[in-house]
């Protein structure tokens, strides 16, 4: 009896994914603008994902103004009414800071789910997935200073300038959107949500509280007057604050505005490249 030879079957067609497709501008912005989409209905589905946004103002708006504003306004010479005015600006800087921070949790914990792999894997613009991100957190954003702004409102802030205020938060939204690229890079490369959280504690209570953020610095230390003085929110607060409630704004204004610009220059393509090439 003859033997009989049994063909082998076909190999099944290998199917490959572009790393990273190269896509025109229309495409990255019809990418990013699904995305944005998809990270707002997220949202939506978890509305407790906004309670930093929401109680995060009114709690520190409420500590300072009634723990510690009656202490400090009266060494400043104008008593409590006079610390509402000289912190609200202040604190809206400081929305900037913490809104940034939270970006890097939430996509480090994105990466644990395998949420960002399942992208990475798809034919879209790696550099949409994070513009989408920073888009949304910018929103987020918006609504912590918008319900900051209604309880300074209550404390008895006083706006004097309207243009002001809504150019304070254009320029506490660009700041915060250059800190957001420094947050994606750690969520990136950091190994644990908790990780990123620590870390940015440890970077950020250092920048906030050694500015002028909730109190003049004349009365620090030198050495930490010197630190104040190149300290990027400090300069940040106080445009705010001149840009709210009157004073000098020009040197405070183009300080943040160069720190903004290298901080994207230099984070956003480093967080793309960190996030095209984890393994």
């Amino acid at each position: 009896m003859s033997a009989t030879t049994l063909a082998a079957p076909p190999a099944a067609p290998t199917i490959t994914v572009e790393a990273d497709p190269k896509i025109g501008l229309s495409g990255h912005l019809r990418h990013t603008g699904a995305l944005i989409r998809r990270n707002l209905l997220w949202i939506r589905n978890d509305p407790e994902s906004m309670m930093d946004a929401v109680l995060m103002p009114i709690v520190f708006t409420l500590l300072f103004v009634y723990v510690f504003g009656g202490s400090i306004g009266s060494a400043m010479g104008g008593g409590q009414d006079a610390y509402v005015q000289y912190v609200i600006p202040g604190m809206v800087a400081m929305m900037s800071m913490n809104i940034a921070q939270g970006v890097g949790t939430g996509f480090n914990e994105d990466f644990q789910k395998g949420i960002m792999d399942r992208f990475r894997s798809l034919p879209i613009g790696r550099g949409s997935v994070l513009i989408a991100k920073v888009v949304v957190e910018m929103l987020r954003l918006l609504v912590a200073t918008t319900v900051l702004m209604i309880v300074a409102l209550l404390v008895g802030f006083d706006i004097t300038s309207w243009a002001g205020l809504f150019g304070a938060i254009g320029l506490t939204a660009l700041f915060g959107s250059a800190l957001m690229w420094i947050f994606l890079t750690l969520g990136v490369v950091m190994k644990s949500a908790q990780a990123v959280q620590a870390m940015g504690f440890l970077v950020m209570m250092p920048l906030q509280f050694g500015s002028s953020i909730f109190a003049p610095t004349k009365s620090m230390p030198g050495w930490l007057q010197a630190f104040t003085d190149w300290n990027p929110i400090s300069s940040l607060a106080d445009a705010c604050r001149g840009m709210m409630v009157g004073g000098p704004v020009a040197h405070d204004l183009w300080v943040t505005l160069g720190w903004t610009a290298v901080l994207t220059a230099v984070m956003a393509p480093i967080a793309i490249r960190k996030f095209t090439t984890k393994s």
